[in-house]
């Protein structure tokens, strides 16, 4: 068990609140997502407003579907005595772990007015045995 000692001074204690940052920093920069689940399979959701096709990259590895991507637009308005240009690029990457259940030879993605869909197939549910009898030994 790891212990923090107070006698380490004052210094350590002021960057406390700052651990992780970089972490909810990406969350905060993720695109929004959502999961769920029907009969037929599973379905991910993510917003991707701005960005294109080729801009993006679905990929499935160890029960793990990743979406990977980088955003880049750009917007310019000029007047005869203004002139304004505002600009977004940045990457972004979302993971998503995969029940057992989920059939990795069964995967499509679309993108479609800014919204990401992936759907993975499940599985064929296998036959349970109808019972078995298990034979008792003696000692």
């Amino acid at each position: 068990m790891v212990e923090k000692s107070h006698s380490a001074g004052f210094w350590p204690s002021l960057y406390e609140p700052f651990r992780g940052l970089g972490a909810r920093m990406a969350d905060w920069f993720a695109p929004a997502s959502e999961a769920s689940v029907g009969e037929d399979g599973y379905s991910i959701r993510m917003e991707l407003p701005g960005v294109e096709e080729k801009d993006v990259k679905v990929s499935l590895a160890d029960g793990v579907v990743t979406v990977r991507g980088e955003k880049q637009s750009s917007r310019e308005e000029k007047g005869e005595t203004w002139y304004f240009s505002e600009r977004e690029y940045g990457s972004f990457s979302r993971s998503f772990r995969l029940p057992p259940d989920a059939d990795a030879g069964a995967v499509k993605a679309d993108l479609k007015d800014g919204v990401l869909t992936v759907v993975v197939g499940r599985k064929a549910a296998s036959a349970a045995p109808a019972g078995t009898e298990i034979p008792i030994g003696r000692g």
